[in-house]
């Protein structure tokens, strides 16, 4: 399926992060910045995915892949399944508010004891100074000042057995076996849903 339009267009420097939960371009009170980031998780579930096109001035051609199905074959969607809870405690760190309170809510609502960051600095100073007041840390790839990976290698050096979770929407500044080459427990592609974070969470605390 191809859906074309006439508009402004999407500048290179922002495409990359379209799909980002809560990243608009728009005015505050004007958009949620989550439409694509759902169309692209459902697209992503069905096994299909997405390509775009644009041109500042031009406009903008968005291409949807679905795979051919056959025959139909009852599944059970791992999202309908229930998340798992538990009682750790996360330190986690985005530079983004808006994904800080979310993620903060759903995994307060899941059992765990959320304390949440927005500046990597920050994250960093406070796990210096309670290297075990977390058992797990979950960060993002880009921000300002400390990169995930960076934080991440930083929070080893101090404590070489805290489970990290790294977040990531740009595949080309960290791959996972590079993630993993650091010590990252789980890499994970965003946009994802609060079920793929509450499993990861759950994997690496096994």
């Amino acid at each position: 399926m191809t859906v074309s339009d006439t508009g402004h267009g999407i500048d290179q420097t922002l495409i990359d992060r379209i799909f980002d939960p809560f990243f608009t371009t728009k005015r505050p009170g004007e958009g949620t910045g989550l439409g694509l980031s759902v169309v692209y998780g459902i697209v992503r579930d069905h096994g299909g995915k997405i390509n775009v096109f644009s041109e500042p001035d031009k406009g903008t051609t968005v291409d949807v892949y679905l795979p051919v199905i056959e025959t139909v074959v009852p599944t059970k969607s791992k999202d309908l399944e229930p998340m798992p809870k538990g009682s750790e405690r996360i330190l986690f760190v985005d530079d983004e508010a808006a994904i800080i309170e979310v993620a903060r809510a759903m995994l307060t609502a899941l059992g765990f004891q959320v304390t949440a960051k927005q500046s990597s600095t920050e994250a960093l100073d406070l796990f210096r100074s309670q290297p075990y007041s977390f058992d797990l840390v979950v960060t993002d790839m880009t921000m300002p000042n400390i990169r995930g990976d960076e934080l991440a290698r930083e929070l080893l050096g101090i404590r070489s057995d805290i489970p990290i979770i790294l977040c990531t929407g740009y595949s080309d500044l960290i791959s996972e076996e590079k993630a993993k080459d650091i010590g990252i427990r789980q890499f994970l592609m965003k946009p994802l849903s609060m079920g793929d974070l509450a499993r990861a969470v759950r994997k690496v605390m096994v």
